[in-house]
């Protein structure tokens, strides 16, 4: 008699490869491209002005290689600060039409997976040469901003810098140092200017959605799962300090004419009423003649029916977009979430469109002529990022949905807690309790913002699929 052993199914794995594969992310460079960056990496092109005596450090996630920016903030006599923001000087290590350039010009931005990421240049400029490493001077660009006790923006000048980090720090590691008292001089008045700007994001009705954000990460046994992180204070902080960046480029793009502008349109106040009327079901409070982004300010996003109006509240941030200007402005040069013009130029590590942005303010500044090559490339800039953009948002959304099936591959049939972040006619949207996953619920007329019991129908790895129905 011949017996035969049956095997269980051999357990789904993330195969984060096939979904870049699948979704077109650049591979390796060029052999080209990662000879110039080491050629490059032997010394800057480009001179600049000694500012090794500012006290910058850099503040990042554990690990990080590409860092963008470092910081110092100090009091300013009768009130206020001044903010030295120096900011990694692609210029100075790459040479317009190089092999370098036209690799970051076909990627346009760095990648990021859980396993790995893929980054805008090779790694012996975005991740040694160029980084803000606090292992010597770096050629940076370097921003000085007065802001007032209000929050308001004064006086700015940027410039070439020769600048040196003096340590390279972490947002726990900082937040801790804050909460005891005992953080470097160079950011110690980070809290309190941090505040201030964010009650000028308020006056200007900037929109922040606040929800926090789900991540893939490994578990203690080296599993992938999914969870949820809150932004620390610190981070908050030190994003108000870039968006305050971008914000002064902005204007100085807008008043030369020239420049390449991140976009948002102005939410359409005919929205608002029906808004107004989720928040009140929901049971949160928007006084007469609020603006949302008043309300958003004032949410817990922990809380799952606050957390359901912030999601319905994203129909606000629709349509951003990079808009290079021709001599005039456009009919609207803001952007709704941060409540002003702004321009992205304090990632060129990982954007391409920064380092573009970057030479016409250093051209504005000292009232020289922004460089041929800048002005050829800003028209062509809002379609080459959009579509690296596309690629970057449908890989962080592949990557968490398959992720979220394979945390739930063995529980179908399992029953959970969740709350309803999405109603409608035929189906809606659910967040777990645990895990934290966000899903498709199959039962047609939830209640926004219910607790409500559910079961697991479906989990399916490779189609990056889950689906559950209402059972209590």
């Amino acid at each position: 008699m011949v017996h035969h052993r049956l095997h269980a199914p051999a357990a789904p794995e993330l195969d984060f490869d096939a979904i870049r594969a699948e979704l077109g992310v650049p591979g390796p460079f060029p052999s080209e491209a990662t000879a110039a960056a080491e050629e490059a990496s032997t010394a800057p092109r480009l001179p600049t002005e000694d500012r090794t005596d500012l006290p910058l450090v850099t503040i990042d996630p554990p690990g990080s290689r590409d860092l963008d920016q470092a910081i110092a903030v100090e009091d300013r006599p009768g009130g206020g600060w001044r903010v030295r923001y120096a900011i990694a000087d692609v210029g100075a290590w790459v040479a317009p039409g190089d092999a370098v350039d036209r690799a970051a010009r076909a990627r346009t931005q760095t990648y990021y997976a859980p396993d790995t990421r893929v980054p805008l240049h090779p790694p012996a400029l975005g991740e040694s040469a160029a980084s803000l490493l606090p292992d010597g001077p770096r050629p940076a660009v370097l921003w000085s901003i007065d802001v007032a006790p209000d929050g308001t923006t004064g006086a700015v000048d940027v410039r070439r810098a020769l600048v040196r980090s003096r340590a390279q720090l972490t947002y726990a590691g900082v937040q801790a140092d804050l909460d005891a008292g005992r953080a470097p001089e160079a950011i110690g008045a980070l809290p309190a200017l941090g505040a201030a700007l964010l009650a000028d994001s308020r006056r200007r009705h900037a929109i922040e959605l606040g929800l926090p954000e789900q991540e893939v990460v490994r578990d203690g046994a080296g599993r992938w799962t999914v969870s949820l992180r809150a932004d620390l204070p610190v981070e908050t902080w030190n994003a108000q300090v870039s968006l305050l960046t971008g914000r002064a480029a902005a204007t100085m793009m807008l008043a030369a004419g020239v420049g390449v502008l991140r976009t948002l349109p102005a939410p359409d106040p005919a929205d608002f009423p029906r808004l107004r009327r989720s928040a009140l079901a929901l049971g949160i409070a928007w006084p007469e003649g609020a603006h949302p982004g008043e309300v958003l300010a004032s949410l817990d996003t922990s809380g799952p029916r606050h957390a359901a109006f912030a999601d319905l509240s994203a129909e606000l941030l629709r349509g951003a977009a990079y808009t290079a200007l021709d001599g005039r402005p456009p009919d609207d040069p803001g952007h709704a979430g941060v409540g002003a013009p702004y321009a992205h130029v304090t990632a060129p590590l990982r954007r391409l469109v920064d380092r573009f942005g970057t030479e016409v303010c250093l051209a504005t500044s000292s009232g020289t002529a922004v460089p041929d090559w800048v002005l050829e490339a800003l028209p062509t800039l809002p379609e080459v990022m959009a579509a690296g953009d596309a690629r970057s948002r449908k890989l962080d959304r592949a990557v968490v949905d398959a992720a979220e099936a394979f945390v739930l591959h063995h529980r179908v049939g399992d029953e959970f807690s969740a709350a309803v972040v999405e109603s409608g006619d035929r189906y809606g949207t659910i967040s777990l309790d645990e895990p934290p996953v966000v899903a498709r619920c199959d039962t047609p007329g939830l209640e926004l913002g219910a607790e409500i019991r559910v079961r697991c129908t479906e989990a399916d790895v490779v189609a990056r699929t889950v689906r559950f129905e209402r059972i209590g």
